[in-house]
This record gives C-alpha cells, sequence and structure tokens, in this order.
C-alpha cells in the first residue's frame, strides 16, 4: 500500500517555506504521494453544515492557498512522489483552463500529478465563482469529456449544451498517457456510475473498513456491469485524524484514536485491499516540526508492520 502525506496548504503554517520543507521531508521518510485540498471561501455560518466529524468548519481555512500552484510548488521542490488533489473542485475552472492547468503541471512535475476531483458541499462557493449550483452532475460529466478530448490532442472541438470550444489544434500534451489518472469522491448511486465508467479510481474518506470495501465492492460491481475491468481501478483513502492522548473506543476509530489506533487502522486497511492510504495533520494542533514527527511515526509504524 502506498502512503501518503497532506501539504500544509491551509492555516498558519500555509506558506512556501513550510511546503518546501514538509515536501522534501515526505520524501525523504519514503512517503510515496503529497495531496492538496480544495477551497475558496470559509463562512461563519454556512448554509450546508461541514460534512466533517464536527459540523462547524475549521477556521483554519480561512487561510487556504490555491491547491495547483502549491503543488507546482512541491513539484519543483521533489522528484520522486506523486502530486495529487483530494479534490480539487474543478467545475470552478472552465473546463479548457482546468485542462490546461493541469497539463502543464503533469508536464512539469515529469508525469506525477494524480487528478482528484470533487463537487464541494457549499453552495456559496459556486456563488462566489459564478457557477450554478444545479445541475453539478452534467457539468462535471461535460467536463471530464473536455478533458479527454484536451489530452487526446490534435485537432479538438467541443460543442456541448454547458460549453463551447471552438476548434483548434492541441499540442500541449500530458507526460502520462493516455492522461494522468483521474480519480472522483463519489458516494451516491449517480456518483458511483459516473466514478465507475470513466475514472481511474476512488477518493473515499476515513471509515470503517467494512463500510468501506463494501462501498468498493458496490464500485467494482458497476465497473464490470459498465465492461471495465475492476483491476484496473485503485482507491486512494483520505485519513483526517483527530488525535486522543489515551485510546478510543474501537468503534471510534478513524473518526478519532492515539496516533498508534491509526497506525493499526492503516494496516488493516492495507489487508483490506486498500491502494494507498494518506494522511492530513493539518488540523492537528501542534508545531509544524510535531506534526512532521507525528507523519515519521506515522509511516515507521505502518511499514514496520
Amino acid at each position: 500500500m502506498r502512503l501518503g502525506l497532506a501539504l500544509p496548504t491551509f492555516g498558519a503554517d500555509a506558506h512556501a517555506e513550510a511546503i518546501t520543507t514538509v515536501s522534501r521531508t515526505a520524501e525523504e521518510l519514503g512517503y510515496d504521494s503529497l495531496w492538496t485540498g480544495d477551497r475558496v471561501l470559509a463562512p461563519r455560518t454556512p448554509s450546508v453544515p461541514y460534512p466533517g466529524k464536527d459540523p462547524v468548519m475549521p477556521r483554519s481555512y480561512e487561510n487556504f492557498m490555491d491547491p495547483l500552484v502549491s503543488l507546482t510548488l512541491a513539484a519543483a521542490r521533489t522528484g520522486r512522489v506523486r502530486l495529487g488533489t483530494s479534490t480539487l473542485n474543478g467545475l470552478w475552472h472552465a473546463p479548457i483552463m482546468l485542462a490546461r492547468s493541469l497539463t502543464t503541471l503533469d508536464l512539469l512535475s515529469g508525469g506525477r500529478l494524480d487528478v482528484g476531483l470533487g463537487l464541494g458541499w457549499m453552495p456559496e462557493e459556486y456563488t462566489a465563482v459564478g457557477v450554478p449550483w444545479r445541475g453539478r452532475g452534467a457539468r462535471l460529466d461535460e467536463t471530464l469529456d473536455i478533458l479527454d478530448a484536451y489530452w487526446a490532442g490534435g485537432e479538438f472541438a467541443h460543442d456541448g449544451p454547458l460549453f463551447t470550444v471552438p476548434g483548434t489544434v492541441v499540442g500541449l500534451r500530458p507526460r502520462q498517457r493516455p492522461r494522468p489518472p483521474v480519480l472522483l469522491a463519489a458516494f451516491s448511486p449517480v456518483g458511483i456510475r459516473r466514478l465507475a465508467r470513466r475514472a481511474d479510481g476512488w477518493l473515499p474518506v476515513g471509515m470503517p473498513l467494512p463500510r468501506l470495501t463494501a462501498q468498493w465492492s458496490a464500485i467494482l460491481d458497476e465497473a464490470d456491469r459498465a465492461g471495465r475491468d475492476g483491476a484496473g481501478l485503485r482507491m486512494a483513502l483520505r485519513i483526517n485524524p483527530t488525535l486522543t492522548r489515551t485510546p478510543a473506543d474501537p468503534d471510534q476509530v478513524p473518526s478519532q484514536g492515539t496516533l498508534n489506533q491509526y497506525v493499526a487502522y492503516a494496516r488493516a486497511a492495507e489487508q483490506a485491499g486498500v491502494h494507498e492510504l494518506f494522511i492530513d495533520f493539518q488540523q492537528t494542533p501542534a508545531t509544524l516540526a510535531e506534526r512532521l514527527d507525528l507523519a515519521a511515526r506515522f509511516i515507521d509504524g505502518v511499514r514496520a508492520g
């Protein structure tokens, strides 16, 4: 199982020096990947509760850096680790501009990009970027159409219900062929069907492993119905730890627990068939140095198993 670490792209440590330090340290520690998230607003009272363990939005989101620019810096400071978004709210970008940005990052990183896309959860952010909240699924489908056509290169045009791209010749091609891997955060039946038909993998969040494996089986079954080989799909599991001083009830893991409990969860996830697990210590109340120490202890503990 591959192991990843989230970059400090929000909160007090969202600055170039911290991103560089975490990127280099993660690679030295043996992590396989670095990940960023995506937020553009942090209202005090959003119209929809925050979909985390605590329904109150973390105030650290008030200081949130651009995910793709941050990954570009990480790419320049590393040579091996892969670079992923979990998740990039791709619908906030015009598809043709998103295609150019993602292709550029894949080229500049030497083909290390994993494109993780999601729909977000806050209507206010869609209002802020001038994109309708309604019809998000159809907008994602057409965005994926444009990305695939752009990545194919050569002559390209698109005339769809939402977007029109006049005919052009695309010479900018990603390093990875036929495209950078596309992973989707999907949980609804419609989202799972889209993932099974169109994506290269799934981006779930930490949950009890029986529930995780049941959802993964549903995705693989849907892929079979779509005529795809489920063996080609991968799962990259995000863990947002809430660390406790004393062991939590096993039923509370991975919502909360000690570092050792998260290590045990990661080992069990590997046995359950998870392909990649990445952990985000950014909301842990600690200094950057202390969070890097946690990252070192985490990977040492998982690898020792």
